[in-house]
């Protein structure tokens, strides 16, 4: 199928370092992604691991999920951790500009399982807990291909975690530490993008334009374009670039948790999706330090001259703060009547 932009016979495509992360060239390794840190937040990795076969049947898997009637899907409804279906609309990350109705995508999100089941009774660790999992009869193997990617996944971003830390002057193994990367809050999330064309004037997005929270994400594409990325968001009027899919390669980019660990010298940039008209999916995994890390300027990033601009803020308190912000209080869907689940949209928010 034909890949069409949104109204823009020109558009414009960002050119992006790529960073190969077989490669035995540390340092070239290293000054990419330093470049690219310091430039645009966003980079691509390649031969990061994952066999391309098995990121297709990951795909494939997803577009199981969302084909599911909307009815099976909002059995699974996200939980107060964090885990499970989202529905369009659900998320609202651009409140400026989208007018009354959020992202034009549903999702479902998968975390890292707690290591004792109910031992986080106290609320805690509000990013750790059980997952929610299509019943084996509805989707058999679903779970398992899942937790496979999971795993994988982690494996890659602390591969790029330590190429960071060497980019801001520290210890490789910098992030693999037990309170960092050592037990991180690591979320797999599926997206689905309807085949709604955008509308940017009218407030109508795929995704509206946000920064992500945490350390860094990587995110899969299919073929489709979508994604758009802004280097200067104080600018006016903004210029927005796509980022072609690249097959087999992960998007990367920083999360604003990076950009106050580093002290604004790396940077969160912000994003956002246009529909174009065609079914979208993409895989985005989203990786935070352990909920107790204590977030302040590395020592790398801050002098006499340049003081810390943000004061030291835990893990969790600053991701439970941004997804109360961005998604439909879960006592919308509970006083929602039958009627409502059978339609294709969440509550208006």
């Amino acid at each position: 199928m034909e890949n069409r932009t949104v109204n823009d016979p020109n558009p414009i495509f960002s050119a992006l370092n790529c960073i190969d992360l077989s490669s035995s060239d540390i340092h070239l390794s290293v000054s990419l992604l330093k470049q690219a840190c310091l430039d645009t937040g966003f980079f691509y990795a390649v031969n990061h691991g994952i066999p391309e076969e098995f990121m297709d049947e990951v795909f494939a898997q997803s577009k199981r999920l969302f084909s599911l009637p909307l009815s099976d899907k909002m059995k699974l409804l996200r939980n107060e951790k964090h885990r499970g279906y989202t529905p369009i609309l659900d998320e609202l990350l651009d409140p400026d500009n989208q007018i009354r109705v959020g992202d034009y995508k549903e999702g479902y999100y998968i975390g890292i399982e707690e290591k004792i089941p109910g031992h986080d009774s106290g609320g805690e660790m509000p990013f750790y807990g059980p997952n929610i999992w299509p019943a084996e009869d509805l989707l058999p193997g679903w779970r398992k291909i899942m937790e496979k990617f999971h795993r994988e996944a982690l494996e890659v971003a602390r591969a790029i975690a330590r190429l960071i830390a060497l980019a801001l002057g520290l210890e490789n193994d910098f992030f693999d530490k037990s309170e960092m990367l050592g037990e991180p809050i690591a979320v797999l999330r599926l997206l689905h993008y309807e085949g709604q064309i955008s509308e940017p004037a009218k407030g109508i997005f795929g995704a509206g334009a946000h920064t992500d929270y945490g350390l860094i994400t990587l995110l899969a594409t299919d073929e489709n374009f979508g994604l758009q990325i802004c280097k200067d968001k104080e600018a006016k009027p903004q210029v927005w670039e796509y980022v072609a899919p690249l097959k087999g390669a992960f998007v990367v980019n920083l999360g604003d948790m990076l950009e106050r660990w580093s002290n604004c010298v790396f940077r969160s940039t912000l994003h956002r999706v246009l529909g174009n008209g065609q079914d979208r999916y993409s895989i985005a995994y989203f990786v935070e330090p352990s909920h107790d890390c204590l977030v302040e300027c590395l020592p790398t990033c801050k002098s006499d001259e340049n003081p810390p601009k943000f004061p030291p803020i835990l893990c969790k308190t600053y991701l439970s703060q941004r997804y109360k912000e961005t998604h439909v209080d879960l006592d919308t869907y509970k006083s929602s009547n039958d009627e409502n689940l059978g339609t294709q949209h969440a509550p208006m928010l």
